[in-house]
């Protein structure tokens, strides 16, 4: 099985190759807008494969929640690239990507939303899968809600952007692995895993996933807050 992923959800923009169980991926470069570096990322990761891109079995990408923008540079790339090849796209939250390259049976994600808020949701692992329990999301740090019950790992940059939320929730009690943010190869490893069950949408119906509405703060919004317009 051959899977191309995309992650641009945040800072770290990836793609990944998955084939039938190695997967490769390539970083796109620091402090440089995805929608400039992605396609040609993704060129030279299937060039160095020797692979067309009609070759790929699917494509998968980080649906989201996540930066507005980076949401619609890997949703846009997937649909572009899946409509040219014929393929199906298979879409993948970036918290549950979180959630499983965190590994731990039970799993609290936390992404930084920015504008002083956090994606949230709690996984927990049903044999090689991750289940989401809950709906995902957004609020204050304050407002996250902690799950209940012992064997809680919490993780993601929510931890790091918040360091009162990581206070809050080692006082709980839960485990914490700060920082982490999606990657394109746990992407890819999850794309494969429902692949393999016949998932999978036409190009046409993906969209990003943004939780909220509100993207962006108004301008007034920024000056009561001490900022600039």
């Amino acid at each position: 099985m051959l899977i191309l992923a995309l992650e641009t959800s945040t800072e770290l923009g990836s793609c990944a190759l998955w084939r039938d169980g190695a997967v490769t991926e390539r970083r796109c470069p620091e402090k440089r807008p995805h929608s400039e570096t992605l396609l040609p990322l993704v060129r030279d990761l299937l060039a160095e494969s020797g692979l067309r891109i009609d070759a790929l079995d699917a494509i998968a990408f980080g649906v989201g929640p996540g930066a507005f923008t980076g949401l619609r540079v890997a949703c846009g790339a997937a649909q572009g690239l899946a409509v040219v090849a014929g393929l199906p796209l298979i879409p993948v939250t970036s918290l549950e990507t979180l959630a499983t390259a965190a590994g731990a049976d039970r799993v609290l994600t936390l992404l930084d939303a920015r504008m002083g808020e956090v994606y949230s949701a709690c996984y927990e692992r049903v044999g090689a899968d991750y289940i989401q329990r809950g709906e995902i999301r957004v609020s204050a740090p304050g407002d996250v809600a902690l799950p209940a019950g012992a064997g809680w790992l919490a993780c993601g940059n929510g931890l790091t952007a918040y360091p009162g939320l990581l206070d809050r929730v080692r006082a709980a009690g839960l485990a914490v692995e700060p920082g982490g943010l999606p990657s394109a190869a746990t992407v890819a490893t999850i794309a494969a895993a429902k692949a393999a069950l016949g998932a999978g949408i036409d190009a046409a119906e993906a969209a990003p996933l943004y939780v909220r509405d509100k993207v962006a703060k108004t301008v007034a919004e920024r000056m009561r807050e001490g900022g600039k317009a």
